[in-house]
């Protein structure tokens, strides 16, 4: 009888454990995909403004993107590759290119910043293509088309 409830509560507990371990997965992802959501709205708001040469626009939203950069690697933790994701395996087998790959996109982010305090619209412009070239360095190496690729 108490080998029963023993093992009765020990498949509660497993099971228990395997719940929570699909919800963090499910919430982790649901945490990186807003963040790259946040990331293309930022990057949409700053072409608009570049176009407007409201600087101020850029220089903020640019700020954005520099934050939510820097969190980046903590959103791809170790063992985080099931579920709706578009995270390529290669983000762990090389993380510290994708590491230099956060970097990079918030060093960007940062260069853009300047130009847009200066009012520079040339290098504004250039370093709106700086940014977005980081983006697609990232995506190229570290990010599938379609969900489970």
């Amino acid at each position: 009888m108490v080998g029963k409830i023993l093992a009765g509560a020990l498949f509660g507990v497993i099971a228990l454990a395997a719940t929570s371990h699909v919800h963090a997965q499910a919430n982790i992802n649901e945490k990186r995909q807003q963040a790259m959501k946040d990331l293309s709205a930022a990057n949409k708001a700053i072409k608009a403004a570049v176009e407007e040469k409201n600087y101020a626009t850029v220089e903020a939203k640019a700020k954005d993107v520099m934050g939510t950069a820097d969190k980046i690697v903590s959103l791809f933790p170790a063992g985080s590759t099931t579920g709706k994701t578009k995270a390529k395996p290669e983000i762990w087998e090389k993380s510290d290119d994708f590491g230099k790959a956060a970097k990079n996109l918030s060093k960007a982010a940062g260069e853009l910043i300047s130009a847009a305090k200066a009012g520079d619209e040339s290098a504004v412009s250039a370093k709106l293509k700086a940014l977005g070239d980081t983006c697609g360095a990232c995506h190229k190496p570290f990010r599938a088309e379609k969900y489970g690729e």
